[in-house]
């Protein structure tokens, strides 16, 4: 089996401005790049090539009708990516706690 690769989602999610639009789609559900772009001082083509670093993260997918595409929030990725640091934390957890004992028995 692959160890799952965290990289995309948390690198995604890194930058403000992707994470304001990323929980922007999830609180609205199906929107399209330019109701996205409504209200920010960002151009859509700014916003499109944010949502596409999201789209390869697997966080958004875009759904075209017509010449719209409208994207939708996966928030599966996130359930993985805190998946694997809850492993990783404990993983430490268990090295620091054997480290630890190590070190009290001298």
């Amino acid at each position: 089996m692959a160890a799952y690769d965290p990289g995309p989602v948390l690198g995604a999610l890194a930058d403000p401005t992707r994470r304001a639009l990323f929980a922007d789609v999830v609180d609205a559900g199906p929107v399209t790049a330019t109701e996205l772009a409504d209200g920010r001082d960002i151009s859509r083509q700014a916003i499109a090539k944010h949502l596409a670093i999201l789209g390869r993260a697997g966080l958004v997918h875009g759904d075209r009708a017509g010449r719209e595409v409208r994207f939708r929030a996966d928030t599966a990725p996130l359930a993985s990516a805190a998946d694997w640091m809850q492993r990783t934390g404990d993983a430490w957890d268990r090295r620091l706690a054997r480290l630890h004992h190590t070190i009290s028995e001298d």
